[in-house]
């Protein structure tokens, strides 16, 4: 198994940090996957939808730089080709709730870049509820721009939008 750590550092009122580690996802993750999943959203993916993507280059994990035996938040990507141009798509993304806000989600969501772009993706697009001020927010930090609004896309009827990031 390969393990790659951010090089940044993010300061913490002088304290200085090293983010989290990014790894593939395991087997063995699967389960702080699902509850993370569950803490995070009010119609969560079911264990399956997670299994289907283990083994996927997209389907990362953060851990504390010091220890590998906690699940801090994961991202769910993948690519396919339409009209020969390669679209990335984060699918997933969450962090456990004890733990946002401390740079996981950013730095799933760096690697998860790197990875789709190391893919061929040209463009990568996700899709985001229009109340989740946060996500978009982050979203935006990383060159994510709004796209549509999607009328009535979650479940509960709530409205998605469409944010894209054009690679270079």
């Amino acid at each position: 198994m390969t393990t790659s750590r951010p090089s940044d550092r993010t300061n913490n009122g002088g304290d200085e940090r090293v983010g989290p580690v990014i790894r593939p996802a395991e087997r063995a993750d699967l389960l702080a996957v699902v509850r993370i999943e569950d803490a995070s959203f009010a119609q969560p993916w079911p264990y399956d939808a997670f299994e289907r993507f283990l083994g996927e280059p997209g389907f990362l994990v953060a851990t504390p730089a010091d220890s590998d035996a906690s699940v801090l938040g994961y991202i769910v990507s993948d690519s396919s080709v339409t009209y020969g141009r390669t679209l990335g798509h984060v699918k997933d993304i969450a962090v456990h709730p004890d733990r946002r806000g401390s740079g996981v989600g950013s730095a799933l969501l760096r690697h998860s870049i790197a990875v789709l772009a190391a893919r061929g993706a040209e463009t990568i697009k996700l899709e985001v509820r229009r109340s989740n001020e946060g996500a978009k927010r982050l979203y935006r930090s990383f060159g994510f721009e709004p796209l549509r609004r999607v009328p009535g896309y979650y479940e509960d009827g709530e409205d998605a939008i469409i944010m894209l990031h054009k690679l270079e």
